[in-house]
């Protein structure tokens, strides 16, 4: 008998048969698995590019805030020039959001100033200034963007949910701020002539700072001292737990390591300082003077002198220390400014430099300098010049009765800039006479070397110092040295 044909078998199946039959049902499966697979793939897709734009628009607004930031130095423009830096400064670009692909310039976001934070990021910051001297953050809010969402509008189609939305909006923000802080300062301030004045226009001419404030109003050239109550002293350093006028004379007179970093936009200057007396001679330890109180610092190792303390007088020869009326030396000091007086107290860096070279050099100007070097890269030159001699000669001037080299302190100090300090030049117009205290922001940190030994005429103390550059300054950029500022986001 032969076997029934497989086709007619399979047309004989009844419909129990049927229902009962499992061949093929991996596939209902597999379709069903294929179909969730490809939606969640579409919506990846979606999601992704939503992602990605907020991600680029959130990129966009951080460089915007910090660059604006920067600009953030409480100065008359700074707002001007913080709202110019955020636009042109930073430019970028968006892949998915409809509109164009750029993104820069003031049409791309809009900007606020604002003077202060909450303490909880999760409360909204009302602080909203236009004054430039409070703005201390700035706010970017970015345009709003609308982004197409293909895969969304394919599926709303095919399920008939016309009111579905098919697209997405996205922003971002955020709010940079600008802290500034100088650590290891001489706690002084002087007065500038203008608010324009900078250390970098003023490099190499000379400056006299008089001791100021007081009844009388502060002009251009009158110094004072910070208050150093509000300035930390370094844990470490020579000037810790000291207080009162021995705190001064330590912060003044002692080498590196004074103070710890103070943050500079919002410390407090004093205006009539109480302990003004007798800080020349803290001052006058870097020259290897040790007289008055400051004679116990003679063997003390955080005030040792300069390498090169050439001022024209020459040591006693019995303690080899300067006495009150030291005689001069066959060697000349480093000149003023020809230009300089009580009542031109900011001069033009024009001296007389081959008079010098001719005293104390024999008419050949040291290695590295020439007629129009400074003063502070003839000292420079003079301590090179000795430690590149051997003994005897190795001192700044060999020959002269007065060497330069310190003889009253058991050490010398290492350090270049020994002789130089570093101030804080402010715009006085602000300040008033009379005593009491202000809050003043810096318009930049400068160091200053001390050209001569500070002197003392009654109540008044001059400083002959010379420019030899900003140390720094409330957006300034510097990230080394003397002065830090931080620029960072907050939110």
């Amino acid at each position: 008998m032969s076997p029934v044909p497989r086709l007619l078998r399979l047309t004989s199946l009844t419909p129990s048969r049927f229902a009962r039959d499992e061949a093929g049902g991996v596939l209902v499966l597999w379709a069903l698995f294929l179909a969730v697979a490809l939606g969640f793939l579409a919506l990846s897709f979606d999601l992704g590019r939503v992602a990605s734009t907020q991600s680029e628009l959130q990129s966009f607004a951080d460089q915007v805030a910090l660059a604006s930031a920067g600009e953030l130095d409480g100065r008359s423009d700074a707002i001007t020039r913080a709202s110019a830096a955020a636009a042109g400064l930073i430019s970028d670009r968006q892949t998915y959001a409809t509109g164009t692909t750029a993104l820069g310039g003031a049409g791309s976001y809009t900007i606020s100033f604002l003077s202060a934070l909450p303490a909880d990021d999760r409360v909204v910051a009302t602080a909203v200034t236009t004054n430039a001297s409070q703005a201390r953050y700035v706010r970017i809010q970015v345009a709003q963007r609308t982004i197409s969402t293909p895969f969304a509008a394919a599926n709303a189609a095919m399920t008939g949910n016309a009111g579905a939305s098919t697209q997405s909006t996205v922003s971002a923000s955020a709010t940079a701020g600008m802290t500034s802080w100088a650590c290891d300062v001489t706690p002084l301030m002087f007065c500038v002539p203008n608010a324009s004045w900078r250390a970098s226009s003023n490099i190499g001419s000379q400056i006299l700072l008089r001791s100021g404030g007081g009844q009388s109003a502060w002009l251009p050239g009158n110094f004072g001292f910070m208050d150093v109550t509000a300035i930390p002293t370094d844990p470490s350093g020579p000037c810790a737990a000291l207080n009162g006028a021995t705190l001064y004379e330590c912060l003044v007179g002692a080498e590196r390591g004074i103070t710890s970093c103070i943050r500079t936009d919002t410390f407090v200057l004093q205006t009539q300082p109480g302990q003004r007396n007798g800080l020349a001679a803290a001052f006058n330890m870097r020259f290897d003077i040790y007289q008055g109180n400051s004679g116990k610092l003679a063997t003390n190792f955080a005030y040792r002198p300069a390498a090169n303390t050439v001022q024209g007088t020459r040591p006693n020869g019995n303690s080899s220390c300067r006495n009150n009326n030291p005689q001069a030396s066959n060697a000349l000091p480093l000149p003023r400014d020809t230009n300089i007086s009580g009542g031109n107290r900011f001069g033009n860096g024009s001296w007389n430099r081959q008079t010098y070279v001719n005293a104390n050099h024999g008419g050949v100007y040291p290695a590295g300098t020439n007629s129009t070097s400074s003063r502070y890269q003839m000292y420079l030159a003079e301590i090179a010049g000795a430690r590149a001699r051997s003994f005897p000669n190795n001192v700044p001037l060999p020959g002269r009765n007065e060497t330069g080299a310190p003889q009253c302190h058991s050490g010398v100090s290492p350090d270049l800039e020994r002789r130089t300090i570093t101030a804080a030049a402010v715009d006085c117009t602000t300040l008033s006479g009379g005593g009491g205290r202000t809050t003043v922001t810096p318009l930049e940190y400068v160091k200053v070397f001390l050209t001569e030994p500070v002197g003392v005429q009654g109540n008044e103390a001059d400083i002959y110092g010379e420019v030899v550059g900003s140390a720094g300054g409330v957006g300034s950029g510097a990230t080394t040295g003397a002065f830090n500022d931080f620029i960072q986001l907050y939110r």
